[in-house]
């Protein structure tokens, strides 16, 4: 959901009863029985017509009285944040086009601008070593069939019982943690194939130059394919981390900031994002998406395996997303980068074809998953390399969202069941 100011605070000095309510959480006959024990002050509306109410006083009253944040008519929780935005069919990071930065920023500096609000040209994270060694040996005992997913979320493990400083929720240890965790979750990944001969290289020549070792791209690059890298295909990968890193309150947000609410700390409220993420209708749809590209691309045509999923009911991944009426602004971001890598040329046509073939019948336009599939299978990667690198990108965006939180009063986001069990008393059974 995009951000949505309190009801009338922006509007007007004053607030009307129901406004009034709604901030407190209560009915407005409540915000009457306030007023008469002389916990709110009220002034008579323009007219005649109902009473208004101070808006800082009625913010004072719902912070004291302990009740839930404004809720509109739906009665979802409202977040302010100063995060992203999405509106008409594009996103904006603190108010700056997303897709303008991917083109012309990489990934830690728009993730420094989306912590702090500001850019640190050419800023580069690195692991501390003994962090790095710990996920490595933590990575290193699950089982040969763990996925990308769950060597994350080891790795997170591990990298937190190496910080004893992580209960600081300052700012400035949060980011410092935060600096360290991202390049250890890439460094910690194991490499592919022949990618460890060519990371040996590149180690050892960095060794002896003392450079840094890349950017976080280049480092995630062997990680996810033996294919040598170039310039055109670094550029895709390191926009699409870019493009990843926020998309306002999705699940995996929603769980992290609800972690951040408890005041956990932010190796936990990354762990808390990870555990949604791999669900298969978030990080993991662009596996889905992949497979059936792949299967385009080996058949040589997208109709008979858009016709297969039809059949058997199954929705064609990489398409439509609910926050968007047209092209996924990532989705075309990418597809724009992709045109300048000449392995993409056969994937990205299938992809076209995808979208061309599903429009006879449906109106949906391609989404980032599918974009991320045209990369993967272009350049030889697994089918969970997307969900990999969406991993690895949103935890920026988690960490930002863990340090608006951190600012909110705790434990804010508590919604009420509504109980539909046998009503008491029940005997024992």
């Amino acid at each position: 959901m995009t951000d949505q100011p309190e009801p009338g605070v922006r509007d007007a000095p004053r607030l009307t009863t129901r406004e009034a309510a709604e901030l407190l959480g209560v009915k407005p006959e409540t915000v009457y029985a306030y007023v008469s024990r002389g916990q709110l002050s009220s002034v008579r509306a323009a007219g005649g017509r109902g009473s208004t109410f101070d808006a800082e006083e009625v913010r004072t009253l719902a912070r004291r009285s302990g009740r839930r944040e404004p809720s509109p008519a739906g009665g979802d929780l409202v977040f302010r944040t100063g995060i992203t935005l999405i509106e008409e069919d594009r996103f904006f990071f603190r108010g700056v086009d997303a897709t303008e930065l991917a083109r012309s920023h990489g990934y830690e500096e728009v993730a420094e601008w989306l912590w702090t609000g500001e850019l640190r040209p050419g800023a580069r994270f690195q692991a501390p070593p003994e962090t790095l060694a710990a996920a490595r040996r933590t990575m290193g005992a699950l089982p040969a069939h763990s996925g990308s997913a769950d060597r994350l979320r080891a790795a997170v493990t591990a990298a937190a019982a190496t910080d004893p400083l992580r209960f600081d929720l300052s700012p400035e240890a949060v980011l410092s943690s935060a600096r360290s965790l991202i390049p250890t979750l890439v460094g910690a990944l194991p490499l592919v194939g022949d990618a460890v001969a060519e990371e040996a290289a590149v180690d050892s020549a960095a060794a002896k130059e003392d450079s840094d070792p890349g950017s976080l791209a280049r480092q995630l690059w062997p990680r996810l394919t033996t294919r040598p890298v170039d310039a055109p295909a670094l550029a895709v990968l390191d926009a699409a981390l870019v493009l990843l890193i926020d998309h306002d309150l999705a699940a995996s947000t929603l769980a992290a900031r609800v972690a951040a609410s408890a005041h956990a700390h932010p190796y936990a409220v990354v762990s808390a994002g990870l555990g949604v993420l791999e669900g298969p209708l978030h990080g993991a749809a662009s596996g889905l998406a992949h497979r059936m590209l792949q299967e385009a691309v080996d058949r040589g045509s997208a109709v008979p395996v858009v016709a297969d999923h039809l059949r058997t009911g199954r929705r064609v991944p990489g398409l439509g997303h609910r926050l968007y009426r047209g092209e996924d602004p990532r989705a075309r971001a990418l597809f724009a980068l992709l045109e300048d890598v000449p392995q993409a040329a056969g994937a990205l046509a299938a992809a076209r074809e995808v979208v061309s073939t599903t429009a006879r019948h449906a109106p949906l336009h391609a989404n980032i998953d599918l974009a991320l599939a045209v990369l993967s299978v272009a350049c030889g990667m697994a089918a969970e390399a997307g969900e990999t690198v969406f991993a690895v990108s949103r935890t920026a965006g988690w960490i930002a969202h863990a340090l608006e939180e951190y600012g909110e009063r705790p434990l804010r986001i508590r919604p009420s069941g509504q109980y539909v069990g046998p009503r008491p008393p029940q005997p024992v059974p």
